[in-house]
């Protein structure tokens, strides 16, 4: 196809610049070619039948000088910089007519495939204004995207001509994991962790850091009393205590083959995102340390600790792009790399395949080591279809021996899991909906005993 060809087709597939024909123009031509050609059987000539449609081409070039011009076009895109993944966002565009015409308009803006819209788009605009088109969208993939091209065709009160226009409009966006959850936990974390079963307790009495000293009031433990200051001032004053913060939490994220499993929304990474996300949020809102290491085959993204809720945007701008690879797991190496980069005693919160790294040999050995400085817990999602084999009732052969692998694969999960728990290391499982729950509940309970 040479190139004035491939632009001829690229201008009615809507793209690049140029003039078309509308379907006005065309069924003009055909009804009136369809008459002609009637009457061209009888005393009518085939000149006269050419002569006419000329004539109807060139009078029909009339109608685009009753069309604005290009540069009296102006258009904005209004599109948020960050969208959160499956949410749906409203973009509009503005449409400013500077001439004296009005139009009617098809558009198609440029968004990447991966977000969802339904284009093509119509609307009208009267001379010497400005129209807002506003359409919904959402983004189903995660990653920075630009959106470069804005694809419009116009025409003229008649309709007979389209004039089509690419306009450069550029607007970075980033499209980040679902914070749903990390919103709902900030608002109210008590009654977002209630169905769970567990709840934000207390420290122990006289656990925690030294706050300040007050009055004794009633309903305060007694033996929280400061009898040295009760004496000097001669009423009865108590201590007081806040939650111990500043300890130190590293949250790993597996990227590896295992995580892309897809699931009934997302796969395995998606989830692991958010719930390393709401993790992040606890911890910094309560005052602690936290840092964040993805891996796969070697560590993709490492974010040193700090604190405060401002961090919470470090980590997000940090792994929001993070993707599966192709590649196992490398368990060895970045525990390796965490026992050189962390030193000091922090929660190690692995989100991961559980059953994948049940068969990592080499990971005990280092686990081992670094148990003997930090706390581990590894936090994976519930194989659905496994659990499912093993409940089913078999009809037939082949469906019992499916069930008993499906078994003699619980058992295996079941014994490793209790081999490793006796190093101390926990594991625990929970469904995909529930797994961003289980493991902010977790992280409060660890708190909550003090075990940091």
């Amino acid at each position: 196809m040479t190139k004035s060809l491939k632009n001829l087709w690229d201008r009615f597939l809507f793209q690049g610049r140029g003039i078309l024909p509308s379907r006005r123009l065309i069924s003009i031509f055909i009804i009136l070619s369809l008459v002609l050609l009637v009457l061209s059987f009888g005393n009518l000539s085939w000149w006269a039948f050419i002569f006419m449609n000329v004539v109807l081409f060139l009078v029909s070039l009339v109608d685009l000088f009753f069309s604005p011009k290009k540069k009296d076009l102006h258009f904005k895109r209004h599109i948020p910089d960050e969208m959160e993944r499956n949410l749906s966002y409203k973009v509009q565009i503005d449409v400013t007519n500077m001439s004296t015409y009005s139009l009617s308009f098809t558009l198609i803006d440029g968004i990447p495939q991966s977000f969802q819209s339904t284009f093509p788009m119509n609307g009208r605009v009267d001379q010497l204004i400005t129209s807002t088109l506003e359409y919904e969208t959402k983004a189903s993939v995660r990653g920075e995207y630009e959106i470069t091209m804005l694809y419009f065709r116009y025409s003229s009160k008649l309709g007979l001509w389209k004039k089509q226009m690419t306009i450069d409009l550029t607007n970075k966006i980033k499209v980040i994991p679902d914070l749903t959850e990390t919103k709902q936990f900030l608002e109210n974390a008590q009654k977002y962790l209630l169905f769970e079963g567990n709840k934000i307790r207390r420290h122990q009495t006289g656990i925690g850091d030294f706050s300040q000293i007050r009055n004794y009031v009633v309903g305060d433990d007694p033996r929280k009393i400061n009898w040295r200051q009760t004496a000097k001032l001669r009423q009865v004053m108590t201590n007081e205590y806040e939650p111990e913060h500043g300890k130190y939490i590293t949250i790993l994220i597996d990227c590896g083959r295992m995580m892309g499993a897809e699931l009934s929304k997302g796969n395995r990474l998606e989830k692991a995102l958010e719930a390393a996300h709401l993790v992040a949020a606890a911890a910094l809102q309560n005052g602690d340390y936290v840092s964040v290491l993805a891996f796969a085959k070697d560590v993709k993204v490492f974010v040193p600790p700090a604190k405060g809720m401002a961090h919470l945007q470090t980590i997000l701008h940090s792994i929001y792009n993070v993707t599966v690879d192709s590649a196992e797991s490398n368990y060895a190496a970045v525990f390796s790399f965490l026992e050189a980069m962390q030193k000091k005693r922090s929660l190690l919160l692995l989100f991961s395949d559980i059953r994948t790294f049940l068969y990592e040999e080499h990971a005990l050995l280092y686990l081992e080591r670094l148990r003997q400085r930090h706390l581990f817990l590894m936090v994976g999602i519930e194989d659905v279809t496994l659990q499912m084999r093993t409940e089913e009732k078999p009809e037939s052969v082949q469906q019992a021996m499916i069930k008993s692998i499906a078994q003699q694969q619980m058992l295996f999960k079941k014994k490793e899991k209790i081999k490793w728990e006796r190093q101390g290391l926990v594991m625990i499982e929970a469904k995909e909906e529930h797994l961003a729950t289980a493991a902010v509940s977790h992280y409060i309970d660890i708190m909550n005993r003090n075990l940091l």
